[in-house]
């Protein structure tokens, strides 16, 4: 990376600034963006999938650490300062230009790679719950991703928290989850209006006897109307209060006390044959 231009100079030169409508904002820290480099852990020879790098920021980073990155931008106006970044690392940088919610990136890759990304806020969420609800176990190996602290918060939080909901439910019920390291509005050109956040998800063994269509249908009406009780908010799903009284489950309790493994525990009793 030392013989790299400095960023800011290369984001100059190509007459870049971050796109508030493609939810950009950049990271110049190379301190910072190495930290984030390393959550996934040993790069060296391991497939990495950025999506949004923007100028190449956090690219540099992956590719200093022996990472190969595939890169998917949306934006034209980055590719230039990303073909440069190619040309400094032979054979190490894929550039793909277009949308990373309309390409399939599992038939990109071979192996599982790790996905690391400063993710554009206004479709993290989306490309997370992609992610997330794929054919399990999943075609990538680790999450690294930045998102506006809220967002981080919700993806990791336990039951009774105030963040806690369906999205903590998705990301914890078949991995873990936690914040990696906090990264300050003031880490970003132009700095945001929220602070922000790493959060590193790895995948664990999936529970057996649940289907995930059944744990969304149980969170979406008992995250729907949470401030209820779940004799209420579960009425709309057939079988569900039976099964929550079968394991003993009071349903007198709201959502947001629920925890994923009790979640769990109702989409496997609905999902059981009957006896």
């Amino acid at each position: 990376m030392d013989t790299l231009p400095p960023l800011r100079e290369v984001i100059r030169r190509h007459g870049l600034s971050a796109s508030k409508a493609l939810g950009q904002n950049f990271l110049f820290d190379g301190q910072l963006l190495a930290r984030i480099a390393r959550v996934p852990g040993d790069l060296a020879g391991q497939e990495v999938l950025e999506v949004g790098p923007g100028p190449g920021g956090l690219t540099r980073a992956l590719l200093a650490a022996g990472a190969k990155v595939t890169a998917i931008e949306r934006d034209h106006r980055c590719i230039p300062a990303l073909r440069e970044l190619s040309e400094a690392y032979p054979g190490k940088l894929r550039l793909i230009e277009g949308d990373a919610l309309e390409i399939d990136a599992p038939a990109l890759f071979e192996g599982r790679p790790h996905i690391v990304s400063n993710l554009p806020y206004n479709v993290g969420t989306a490309l997370l719950i992609g992610w997330l609800s794929s054919d399990w176990s999943p075609w990538w190996q680790s999450l690294t991703l930045m998102f506006q602290k809220e967002v981080a918060e919700r993806i990791v939080s336990q039951a009774g928290e105030e963040a806690y909901g369906r999205l903590a439910v998705l990301a914890q019920w078949r991995s873990t989850a936690r914040i990696a390291m906090p990264v300050h509005r003031s880490a970003f050109t132009p700095p945001p209006k929220v602070m922000s956040a790493v959060v590193h998800i790895l995948p664990a063994e999936m529970p057996e006897g649940v289907r995930m269509a059944t744990l969304e249908r149980l969170t979406a009406a008992a995250f729907g109307q949470r401030r209820k009780m779940l004799r209420q908010s579960l009425k709309p799903v057939a079988g569900a209060l039976d099964a929550a009284e079968r394991i003993g489950i009071d349903v007198t309790r709201r959502a947001e006390t629920v925890r994923v493994e009790e979640f769990v525990a109702l989409a496997r009793a609905l999902d059981a044959p009957a006896s």
